[in-house]
């Protein structure tokens, strides 16, 4: 899938996970290791697994928007999608027993799969990661995600006192959301150990990443914490989550941080916005469609034929 854009860096390939939570066998194993297909909890609701072909479509704004990527993996859980050409060589799917341990599998929890994609066989130094309801919206050249220097640039959104926000509703026993926890979780550990807190939110998008530093930040700067998280089948409180991996590389300097708004990255909750409305209003560069546990199988019906409208041409990864 190489074109001729400059890149100083070397190669840079793809990461994503995906699942099909619509797969009986699938679903069998989900129900025999954690008693249900999804407890509608923020951490294990149907949105979490359930595939409306994202993505095919974001594979489309992949090949549209950005042609220089070498290879892109697609880790899943013996699974592949029905209409993956898996023989275009830019194409690699990689299955969960070839990056996690084995005591730990199967695993439900993308935030404890993420913490192994450095081990993906053939990984680029450099490297995007995604989940599959996250799309490229403009033509975005690797300077885009790296620096010359080839350090990833860390989109954050601007939060405001985040830290103090965090810490007040702690202390009047106001329980943060899964997510905003894992979030404020990972911050104060990166200012216990290098002195630096991060207040702002990942933008929820696509990401850059070194794997030397991803790898680092795993296998010793948060091993205690790996080694806490990894077990949980499903996401749950306390959990490592990767932004600590980033706020870790800005920490020490192998790391640029960019705060954004919705032009350049947006989120777009399937359960409340008007999709191409917000698009028209923001035109952002990227863009993900959030399924959480507030949506709907209604709301879901909207989701395949709004991307067929956006990225109606066919990648070269379909059959």
């Amino acid at each position: 899938m190489t074109t001729s854009t400059k890149n100083p860096m070397g190669p840079i390939d793809l990461v994503y996970l995906w699942v099909d939570g619509n797969d009986p066998d699938w679903i069998a194993k989900k129900i025999k290791y954690t008693g249900a297909i999804g407890d509608g909890s923020e951490g294990d609701c149907v949105g979490r697994y359930i595939s409306n072909d994202e993505l095919k479509y974001s594979l489309r704004s992949a090949a549209k928007h950005a042609p220089w990527l070498r290879h892109i993996y697609i880790v899943t859980d013996n699974q592949r999608p029905d209409w993956l050409d898996v023989s275009h060589p830019t194409i690699k799917l990689v299955d969960h027993k070839e990056i996690l341990p084995p005591e730990i599998i199967p695993s439900f929890s993308a935030r404890v799969i993420e913490y192994f994609l450095y081990r993906i066989p053939g990984l680029s130094e450099h490297f995007l990661y995604a989940n599959d309801d996250m799309f490229f919206n403009a033509p975005l050249p690797p300077s885009y995600f790296f620096t010359p220097e080839g350090l990833p640039i860390v989109r954050l959104k601007r939060k405001r006192l985040a830290k103090w926000r965090y810490r007040i509703k702690r202390l009047i026993g106001k329980k943060l959301g899964q997510y905003a926890d894992a979030l404020a979780n990972a911050a104060s550990m990166v200012e216990k150990k290098f002195g630096k807190y991060y207040s702002g939110i990942p933008h929820h998008n696509i990401d850059p990443y070194r794997k030397s530093d991803y790898q680092h930040a795993v296998e010793d700067v948060f091993k205690d914490q790996v080694a806490r998280s990894q077990g949980n089948r499903t996401r749950a409180h306390g959990d490592l989550q990767r932004s600590a991996f980033s706020f870790y590389a800005l920490a020490i300097g192998h790391a640029r941080l960019k705060y954004v708004g919705r032009k350049e990255s947006s989120r777009i909750l399937v359960y409340k916005h008007d999709f191409q409305k917000y698009m028209e209003k923001y035109q952002p560069e990227l863009f993900c469609l959030n399924d959480n546990q507030h949506v709907t199988d209604d709301d879901r019906l909207k989701i395949k034929p709004f991307l067929e409208a956006t990225f109606p041409q066919k990648s070269p990864f379909e059959k």
